[in-house]
Formats: C-alpha cells, structure tokens, sequence
C-alpha cells in the first residue's frame, strides 16, 4: 500500500516541461504526436495483456523496467492487434509488417504492434523515451520502409569472434534491425572446401547460441552457404546441400540463402543455379511453414560484370521461382544504391532486388577504418527493393557506427539526416568520449585509392582550411587564423588519441582500433611540430627549427614502424590515417618549411616524401586501380577477393625504378590447367622482351627465376583469343641491387 501511495503522490506532482526536443528514437518513427507535456516516471507499473503478447516484448520490459513492476501502479498496455489488452487502438496501429502505435498520457502507456515484432519495436521505443527522469506524453505511429533490414557478415578475412556476434545481435535487437546474414567467406564450413559437412559439435553449440540470441532480439538469423567454388551438378551434391541445411535447421535456424559470389566455371551456370534453388525452394522452405523466403547471392551480382550476351540475369529472372530473394550490390561491386539502378535489376531479375551494400566493409582497403557518415543511396528506393543489408568491416565494433545509420536509413528513408544520425550513432557506441571519437572518427573515413574506386568524404571541415593556408604559404602570406586553425585541429588529434587509448566504457572498441589510435596520435604530434617548424623559421631561430625537423623524421619514421608491426596481413597491411587531408598537409608544410630554410641558410636538409620504387600500368579495367605493396626488396599487387575477367590482349606490368637483377618472381592465379593462353615476359629497357619460364610447385603457384640479366619491366598478358576469368591471390616480384 506505502508503494501505491508513493506512485498516486509522483503523479499528482507530475511536471509540464516542453520535452519535444529532448525526443530522440533510433531509428526515426515516422509519425511523432507530442503534446509538450510530461510525467515523472512513475514508480510502479503494471503489465496488462502480457499473456497474449510477444513474450520477447514482455521479457524485455521486465528486464527494463526491473522492481518498478507490480500488480499494481500505472497501466502499461501491451499486445498485437486483436489481442484485449489493445482492442482500443486497433484503429491506431499501422497497417505495416512490424508496425506500431506507442501512446503516453497521463491516464496509460499503449505499445500495440501491427505483428509480433511490432509490439518489440514499440517496447523498444518506449525504453528510449526514459529521459532524464520523466516520460513525454506522446503518441507515434510507426513502421519500417524495407522489409529485410540488417548485417551481411560476408567480407573476406578474419570472421566475427562469438562474442562480437553476440554484441551485434543485441544491437541490432536495439536499433530495430531485423536480419542478421552469416556468410563469411573464411568458415570453411559455410564454404569450400567442407560445405558439405555438418559443423563440430563446439561450433554448432555456439551457432545455437546465436540463433537463440537473434531470437530474443527479433532478428532473423540467415544461415548462408557457399558451395559454387567446388560443386558438381550431381544428385549427391544436392542430396549435401538439403542435409547441411537440414542440420542447420535442427541448430534452430529458419531463414537460409545461397551464395555463389565470386566464382567462375561450372558453379557459375545460371540454369545449374536455378534447378538447385528451385529445388531447395520446393523441396525444404515451401514444406517448413516457419522458414523464411530462400536468399541468393548470383555469380553476376551488380550491374558492371553483368553481361545481357551470357543470358545469366534473364535466366535467373525467368526461371527462378517467384519467392526467391536475389541480393544486388548496385551498378558496381562498391557502390551507391540510385533508384535508376534498381529498377534496372528489377526488370532483369523480375522482382525488387535485395541489397548487399558493400559498406563498410574495408576487405579490399584493410589498412584504413570506414568511421565517416552513411551516405550517397537514394531516398526513394524503398519500394523498389525488399531488403537491405550491409556488408561491415572485420572490426564488429567499429562497424557499429555505420550499421547505426544503416538502420535510420532504411527505417525511414525520407527522414534520414546523415550528419544527425552519425552524431547519434557515436554518442550510443561511446557516451562518455564522444568528443574524442568524433575528431579521430572525422579523420578516419576515407578509403584512399583503391580497386574499386569508391571514395568517401574526410576531414571535412578542417579541408578547406588546409587548402586555403598552404596555398597562401606557398606564395608567402598566410593568414594567421587559418594557422591557429590547423594548430588546434592537431592538438585535439593527439589529445584524442590519449584519451581513447585509456578509455574502458567500449575495451571492445578500444582494443580493435588501438593500432589506428596510435598513428593518430603520432599524425597529432607531427602536424604540430611541423606547423612549429614554419614560426622557427619565420623567426630564424635555427636551434629550435632543426629541433621540430629532427621530431617530425622521427615521428615518421616511428610511423613507418607502425605500419609493419600491426595489422599485418597479406593484402594491405598496416595502419593508415588521416591519409586524405592531414597526411598530406603534413608532407607539405614540412616540405615547404624545410625548403624555405635551406634557401635562407645554405643548407641541404633532405625533404620528406612518398615515394615507390614501382608503378603498375595494365589495361585489364579490374587492375587499373590496384594498389601495390611495396617493400624494400620486394613488389606485390594486392590480391584482388573477386574473379578477374582478363581480356584478350589484356596485360599487366610493373616498371620498376632502375634495373635490378631478379632473384625470383611468383604467380598464382588460382587456375588448375596449364596458363598456355598467357605468357610472363621479362625486359632492361621496355622495348627487348625475354619469355619466362614458369614453374608450378606444390602449391599450385607459378615460379619464374633468372639472375644474370638485370630487368627493369616485368609483365604478364593474355595472348588467347578470349578472355579468361582467374583469381588474382598473388604477382610477386623480388629484388636486389
């Protein structure tokens, strides 16, 4: 009674306060009614239709609202249309999968749900609305623009560990997304060369606890397979395939797909594909009444390798069955995703295509962190597609950022406001250090160059500044605000660093970046020890000028050890940051200063500079823009994760700085016949050509050696009629002096 009495007395002194704009839901309902009033959150609540209810809502508001439950105290109304607990605002609750109504006045709270899910979402906002002791009075009605909204864990690299898998499914459960894709490309049981096995019992146990996890938070968990690399269009492999999936089913999965991504031959047939899927569809999700829609992702899944001559698209649009998913990546591998695009895929596949967007997936940049805002997809694409997934990084904490605004995005597509959402996005990751994550976050969201030529926005606000102050540098006159600019922006750099190098509210978060932190504080420290080398020398103080220089070479050369001490893999390996605005800015004000200093005292002082040994020129289009890995005797392209189309007459080659004699060179295209169609050539001067002889040792790479004849020029060509599709895994070259 002394508890009852407590809440009627917090009632009565309920305070007005004008709350709208302390009202912040993730991810954006779509009809927000607030009246300007509040209530102090009450002190007892009590749940009437939790028999009827999603038990999934029910657990969870227990869970939130903990001691403040009773059988007596405020009504919390809660249920899916029909149910008695909500009967009266039927009327009011979406006519939408996984819509809701969610009302506060001063007499009950409602969260009815059009569905299940619904009444999740609606208990999900309704946890939001906690604010600083008090409840708005409002009334939302709300549902999803896309159907399928989530996560695709299909990047090449190290997989998700469990317990990163764990943190993402209840963020997802958090911010209202409801599908969870697992595919990564290095689980060989998801792919060659075990698909066909059933998993070990250490590893079905944790995918159960998975499945269960995703469960609780509403999110379907998509088990993938990946079986094209290896597969023989045989009743035995099938019979493989419906078993693994038979096995999954019995882990407690119920929504599957089918990746044959990044494949060629056999496996890519499209009338092989469509009697396999079919035959899945019919044979084991149209009999399973709790199985969710088949997903598929083609062998040509966006427009630019899509070839109408091949008939594999039509194909697939055709013949398919109708309830089949099929997953789009846009007019590229990486790109953004415009209405023009999915209507063409609609129109070929015959059905709203299903997005895999490649971001912030970094497979294919793996020294760089993508930390910028989600941007560049169009707005009113939602009812062209029926679903949207994004592809992350290997670092699951990280991609919690971009995976925040993925799902304002597709939530609500017409609202979505990058900038306010990235915003809110690193406040929910990291509350207590917002500041500093959003200076090391702003300077850490572009690719450099790269295959695929997709680039994002970086160092926005401080760009301008730079450009504007080194041009006037150089010509003699710059203004001191845009100095002090640049001064501060390198000290919140380095005070950044420190602070996220020593924070424990997100260790998960801390310990993946560590290595990037590091080079940003040492960026921090350079930038201002360059800038401090421009007053040293406008003062002639010629002691303290060679101090700054001296600190800048060895915080580079302190950065150069970074790069080869972390984050070592075979692709791009190291730690880059700031690589688009403060790197450069950097180089040049040092450059510059340095410059300055031996013209006005007769010194020869050695610049700083970028510089490689190596350049590679190709006509092949998917090489163009490959970066190469480049050691003191040693050359490497960066392998390339998908198939290469190499035309005929196609070549690639790398010119070196001088010639070098060759100890050795190595190729591996991953092709299991002769390279009879190709032919390695060796030249001094660019113009003489000597043929190589390859080798092939056990591990199927290809050897060419020779040590009298220094070469300054090594390439390799298709000198076929046709084109040849191969797997770039590795085109060494090794030198001495």
């Amino acid at each position: 009674m002394k508890k009852v009495l407590v809440f009627f007395v917090c009632l009565l002194l309920a305070q007005v306060r004008v709350m709208a704009q302390d009202i912040q839901v993730q991810p954006s309902p779509r009809q927000v009614n607030v009246t300007g009033k509040s209530m102090t959150i009450p002190v007892a609540f009590r749940l009437v239709g939790e028999q009827e209810a999603n038990p999934h809502a029910i657990a969870l508001l227990k869970q939130f609202l903990g001691d403040r439950l009773g059988t007596e105290g405020f009504p919390l109304f809660v249920g899916e249309k029909g149910d008695r607990a909500v009967r009266g605002a039927k009327r009011l609750i979406p006519d939408h999968p996984e819509g809701y109504y969610l009302s506060i006045t001063d007499k009950a709270i409602t969260l009815a749900g059009n569905d299940e899910r619904g009444t999740y979402y609606a208990a999900r906002t309704f946890m939001q609305l906690f604010h600083e002791g008090h409840l708005p009075f409002v009334g939302i009605q709300d549902y999803p623009d896309v159907r399928f909204r989530g996560v695709v864990e299909g990047f090449y690299g190290t997989p998700w560990s469990h317990e990163a898998r764990l943190r993402q499914l209840r963020f997802y459960g958090e911010n209202k997304l409801n599908t969870y894709i697992y595919g990564p490309k290095d689980d060989p049981f998801h792919s060659s060369p075990n698909w066909r096995k059933p998993y070990p019992a250490k590893e079905a146990a944790r995918l159960a606890e998975l499945v269960k996890v995703a469960d609780e938070n509403e999110v379907d968990f998509v088990w993938a397979i990946h079986p094209g690399l290896d597969i023989r269009w045989e009743t035995s492999d099938r019979d493989s395939l419906m078993a693994k999936f038979e096995r999954m089913y019995d882990l407690g999965v119920r929504s599957f797909a089918v990746f044959f991504d990044d494949i060629s031959g056999e496996g890519a047939k499209a009338d092989r594909q469509v009697e396999l899927l079919n035959y899945i569809d019919d044979h084991f999700v149209q009999v399973k009444p709790d199985v969710t829609p088949l997903i598929v992702c083609p062998t040509e899944y966006n427009k630019g390798w899509a070839r109408p001559e091949s008939g594999y698209l039509a194909t697939i649009g055709e013949k398919l069955n109708p309830s089949v998913e099929v997953m789009w990546t846009g007019d590229r591998v990486i790109s953004e995703i415009t209405r023009e695009g999915v209507e063409w895929i609609r129109e070929q596949i015959k059905r709203p295509a299903y997005i895999w967007w490649n971001f912030p997936v970094s497979d294919y940049v793996r020294d760089h962190l993508l930390l910028g805002e989600v941007y560049g997809n169009g707005k009113d694409i939602a009812g062209s597609i029926s679903g949207f997934v994004a592809n992350p990084m290997e670092w699951a904490e990280a991609s919690k950022l971009a995976i925040y605004c993925v799902a304002d995005y597709t939530w609500n597509m017409q609202s979505y406001d990058r900038s306010r959402s990235w915003h809110r996005a690193i406040r929910a990751i990291i509350p207590e250090n917002v500041e500093a994550f959003t200076v090391f976050a702003r300077h850490n969201s572009d690719l450099g160059e790269n295959v695929h030529r997709f680039r994002r926005e970086e160092s926005v606000e401080i760009q301008p500044v730079a450009e504007r102050f080194m041009k006037r540098y150089r010509e003699g006159h710059y203004d001191e605000r845009d100095f002090l600019a640049l001064q501060d922006e390198f000290e919140r750099v380095a005070e950044a660093a420190d602070l996220l190098l020593i924070d424990r509210e997100n260790e998960a978060l801390i310990e993946e970046i560590t290595p990037w932190l590091h080079q940003f504080k040492i960026l921090g420290d350079a930038g201002q020890e360059a800038l401090a080398m421009i007053k040293a020398g406008e003062r002639g103080d010629r002691e303290l000028f060679l101090r700054k220089y001296n600190h800048v070479k060895a915080l580079r050369k302190r950065s150069y050890e970074l790069e080869r001490q972390f984050n070592q893999n075979p692709y791009q390996p190291g730690v880059k940051t700031g690589t688009t605005v403060l790197q450069p800015l950097v180089l040049d004000v040092f450059t510059e200063a340095t410059e300055r200093f031996n013209r006005q005292n007769g010194t020869d002082l050695p610049l700083l500079a970028d510089y490689s040994p190596c350049k590679l020129t190709t006509n092949v289009p998917q090489l163009e823009h490959l970066p190469l890995q480049v050691y003191p005797s040693r050359v490497h392209l960066t392998p390339l994760l998908e198939v290469v189309k190499w035309p005929a007459g196609g070549y690639l080659q790398l010119e070196l700085d001088d010639a070098y004699r060759i100890p050795g060179t190595r190729l591996n295209f991953d092709v299991k016949g002769d390279l009879s169609w190709g032919v390695m050539e060796v030249s001094a001067d660019g113009e003489t050509w000597q043929t190589v002889t390859l080798t092939r040792d056990a591990r199927g790479r290809l050897n060419g050696k020779w040590e009298d004849t220094p070469v300054k020029f090594v390439r390799f060509t298709n000198t076929g009629e046709g084109e040849q599709q191969v797997y770039l895994r590795e085109f060494y070259v090794v030198f001495s002096l």
